[in-house]
C-alpha cells in the first residue's frame, strides 16, 4: 500500500469536492461554467429559432444551458455538437427577459396588478410585451427610443405603471418591435430572449407563479409567428408546463409540439461527471484520464476536454477504480455502478445532473473527514458515498424550498415516518393537516389526495408497484423519513 498515493488521493479528493458549485449552477463562475457544461444534442435542439419552449424537471440544467447561452455567449461554440440542428449561421445575441436586474418586476407590484387583471389574458399578454420592450430598448431605432421614452424612464419595480405607460403608448411597442424584426432580418442577426426560474416568480404564492406564466405562454403564442427574428427560449419545469402551459389554442399547441425536453440518460449523465472532473484542479484531470484509458476525449477550445461514450457501461470502469465494484463486500449490497444513479433518482425514476453531481462531490467531503488509506487507484470508500446520500437529500429538500416553499410544512406533517406505507388513506391524513396552515407561503395549492398525488406528479414521493407508497432515497432523509436496511453509513 502506498503513503504516496494516499497523500496523493488527499489532493484528489478536495479537487473532487468542487467538481459541481456545490451542485447549483447559479453559483457557478463565469470561467468555469463552459468547463462545466456537458453538451447533450437532444437538448440543442432548443437553439433552433423555432424551438420556443424548453422543459425539464427541478434539476435538469435549464438554468445551466441558459446561462451558457446568455452570460457565457457560448451558442456557436456548443452548437457544433447538435449538427441536426437548424442553427442559424448568422449572428445571435441572447438577452434575459427573465429573471431581470432592478429593471424588472418587483414581487409585490406584481402580486397587486395580477390581483387586479385576474384571469384577464389581455392584461398578463401586455405585461409581458411591456417588460419585452424594455428588454430590447438597445435594440430599438432611435425614433422608437424617443417614441416609447415615457415607459423607459419609469422604474421597472413599478408594475402597474409601466403597463399603463405601455397602454398609452397605444401601437408604438408593436410598430418598433415589427422594425425591428424587418432591420434583424436585413443584418442577417437573431436575438433570443431567454425567461428562466420562472418558479420564481410568485415567491411562494401559486396562483400568482400560475397565472404570470399562463400570461406569458399566451403571449409568445400570439406573436411568434409574427416575428421571425425576435425570438423566444422559456425555461419552463415539467409540472408547470404539464399543469398551466397546455391550454391556449391552436398557436399554443404548435409551440409545445416543437418543444424540447431536458431528459437525462445514463450515458449522458456519466459523460458529464467525468468531463467535470476533466476539467478541475491541476491533479484530478490526469487522475481520471489515466483510470479511464479507454475512453476517448475531445479537447474543445471553448469547452474543454469531452469524453466520448458510446454507452454508459464505458464509464464503469472508472467508476469501479474509483470506488470498488460493489457496495459492500459482495453484489448484495449493490454495484456501485448503477448504486449512484438509482439513489439519486426521483419518484418518476429519474437521475438529474444536480443531484448526481453533488453526490459525488460530498463523498469526496466525507472521505476526507474520515479519512483512511485506500490501495491505488481507489479514491474512497462506498460508505462516504451512503453517508453523502443523507446529505445531499438534505440539501436537496432545502434548495426546494425555493420552488416550493410549503414542503417545509409537508416535512413536519411527515418526519419520523417510516416507509413505505401500506394505504394511500395513510399519507392523506398525514397531509390532511396542512389544510388549516396559517401562512400562506407554508400552505401547499392543492389537499389532501390531490397534494399526495402532486407529490408523485414531481417525484417528491412515489407510488411502487404493489400499491404501497414511499419516498425516493433522493427525498427520504430530507424528509426526516426512515427505512429499514440498506448500505451501512459508517466504517
Amino acid at each position: 500500500m502506498s503513503t504516496n498515493w494516499n497523500e496523493q488521493r488527499k489532493s484528489l479528493l478536495v479537487e473532487l469536492q468542487t467538481i459541481g458549485s456545490v451542485g447549483r449552477a447559479e453559483g457557478e463562475s463565469h470561467d468555469r461554467l463552459p468547463l462545466g457544461f456537458y453538451p447533450v444534442p437532444e437538448h440543442l435542439r432548443m437553439l433552433d429559432p423555432e424551438v420556443v419552449l424548453i422543459v425539464g424537471p427541478r434539476g435538469s440544467g435549464k438554468t445551466e444551458i441558459a446561462r451558457v447561452l446568455t452570460d457565457a455567449g457560448l451558442a456557436t461554440a456548443v452548437a457544433q455538437y447538435a449538427p441536426a440542428i437548424r442553427f442559424p449561421s448568422e449572428k445571435t445575441d441572447w438577452k434575459k427577459a427573465f429573471p431581470l436586474d432592478r429593471e424588472g418586476f418587483d414581487v409585490g407590484g406584481l402580486r397587486s396588478f395580477l390581483k387586479g387583471a385576474g384571469t384577464d389574458l389581455n392584461q398578463l399578454r401586455e405585461l409581458w410585451f411591456t417588460y419585452l420592450v424594455r428588454v430590447l430598448k438597445n435594440d430599438l431605432d432611435e425614433d422608437a427610443r424617443m417614441r416609447l421614452d415615457a415607459l423607459f424612464n419609469i422604474p421597472g419595480g413599478n408594475v402597474a405603471g409601466n403597463h399603463q405607460a405601455f397602454l398609452q403608448a397605444a401601437t408604438e411597442p408593436l410598430l418598433a418591435l415589427d422594425r425591428l424584426d424587418k432591420r434583424l432580418e436585413r443584418e442577417n442577426r437573431f436575438v433570443f430572449v431567454t425567461y428562466d426560474e420562472l418558479d420564481t416568480l410568485g415567491a411562494g404564492d401559486w396562483a400568482l407563479m400560475e397565472a404570470s406564466i399562463r400570461g406569458l405562454v399566451a403571449f409568445w403564442a400570439a406573436y411568434a409567428r409574427r416575428w421571425r427574428r425576435v425570438r423566444a427560449k422559456i425555461f419552463l419545469r415539467t409540472d408547470l408546463y404539464d399543469r398551466h402551459a397546455t391550454v391556449g389554442g391552436a398557436d399554443l399547441a404548435k409551440l409545445a409540439a416543437g418543444r424540447v425536453e431536458l431528459a437525462w440518460n445514463d450515458r449522458d449523465l456519466y459523460a458529464l461527471l467525468l468531463k467535470r472532473m476533466a476539467n478541475v484542479g491541476t491533479e484530478l484531470p490526469g487522475y481520471v484520464q489515466r483510470v479511464g484509458t479507454k475512453i476517448a476525449w475531445k479537447n474543445d477550445t471553448s469547452l474543454g476536454l469531452i469524453p466520448i461514450l458510446q454507452s454508459g457501461q464505458d464509464a464503469r470502469p472508472i467508476v469501479e477504480r474509483m470506488i470498488g465494484p460493489y457496495m459492500g463486500s459482495n453484489r448484495k449490497k449493490g454495484l456501485v455502478y448503477r448504486w449512484l444513479l438509482d439513489h439519486v433518482r426521483d419518484g418518476r425514476g429519474r437521475a438529474l445532473p444536480r443531484p448526481f453531481v453533488r453526490l459525488v462531490e460530498e463523498a469526496a467531503r466525507q472521505e476526507l473527514q474520515r479519512f483512511q488509506t485506500l490501495r491505488e487507484p481507489r479514491l474512497f470508500d462506498p460508505a462516504s458515498l451512503r453517508r453523502a446520500l443523507d446529505r445531499v437529500s438534505e440539501e436537496y429538500v432545502v434548495h426546494a424550498l425555493d420552488e416550493w416553499p410549503w414542503l417545509d410544512a409537508v416535512k413536519e406533517c411527515l418526519k419520523g415516518q417510516l416507509v413505505p406505507w401500506e394505504r394511500e388513506r395513510d399519507v392523506v391524513k398525514l397531509l390532511q393537516g396542512l389544510v388549516s396552515e396559517k401562512d400562506a407561503a407554508r400552505r401547499p395549492p392543492f389537499e389532501g389526495r390531490d397534494l399526495l398525488d402532486y407529490l408523485i406528479e414531481v417525484g417528491i414521493l412515489r407510488r411502487r408497484p404493489d400499491d404501497r407508497f414511499d419516498a425516493p432515497d433522493l427525498f427520504l432523509s430530507g424528509l426526516g423519513l426512515k427505512r429499514k436496511g440498506g448500505v451501512r453509513r459508517g466504517r
